[in-house]
């Protein structure tokens, strides 16, 4: 659909997207109707349909696609920029930043609970967002490599990996108990445990 769209029309059906998060960030999923999207972004019902001929489900695929492109969003430019160790606690603080200030309510979790993990959308958003952002800490990885501050030899790809589920943990955590100390904890043992290898391989 968004590749047929006008500049105009792609951008009606942006605003509509990002007045639909706003109100699922409110209201949460099951609290929200197609009339309050319709009331927050100004929008008729045969508008709305133009956009999302499948109703709600496809505007909610729209709006999680929106949700995984604002983790990496917000992640920049530190995410983008990891080639110092000073630069990974910049990026480690505003992981934690972000986490702490969005607390026990996840909107892409609640989205995905609605829409049902099994759906092959909602499975390829996720698989997506986890690709792109495991890639964007690996480049991390390879800059500090770069410069000399961790040796040639290990495995990027699994570093990555493991850094990134040991946060995906830590937000686990906090979405079941409001608090941050396990995330905190994960990225410091993180950044802490390349920073040894670093040393180790001086």
């Amino acid at each position: 659909m968004t590749g047929k769209l006008t500049a105009k029309g792609r951008a009606t059906r942006g605003r509509i997207v990002e007045g639909a998060a706003e109100v699922l960030r409110e209201r949460g999923v099951t609290g929200t109707t197609l009339e309050d999207i319709m009331a927050r972004t100004r929008t008729s019902k045969s508008q709305l349909f133009h956009y999302f001929p499948a109703g709600k489900d496809e505007l909610l695929l729209a709006v999680a696609r929106f949700e995984a492109d604002q983790v990496i969003e917000d992640q920049q430019p530190h995410l983008g920029r990891l080639d110092s160790w000073e630069a990974w606690e910049r990026w480690r603080d505003v992981v934690v930043e972000r986490y702490e200030a969005q607390g026990d309510h996840c909107p892409l979790g609640s989205l995905f609970f609605q829409i049902g993990r099994s759906t092959p959308g909602a499975r390829a958003i996720v698989i997506e967002l986890m690709r792109r952002w495991q890639e964007s800490l690996a480049a991390g990885i390879r800059a500090l490599q770069a410069t000399g501050r961790l040796p040639s030899d290990i495995d990027v790809d699994a570093r990555a990996a493991a850094l990134l589920a040991a946060i995906q943990g830590g937000v686990s955590i906090l979405l079941s108990t409001g608090r941050s100390a396990h995330l905190r904890a994960a990225l410091d043992q993180g950044i802490a445990d390349l920073r040894r290898t670093g040393r180790a391989g001086d």
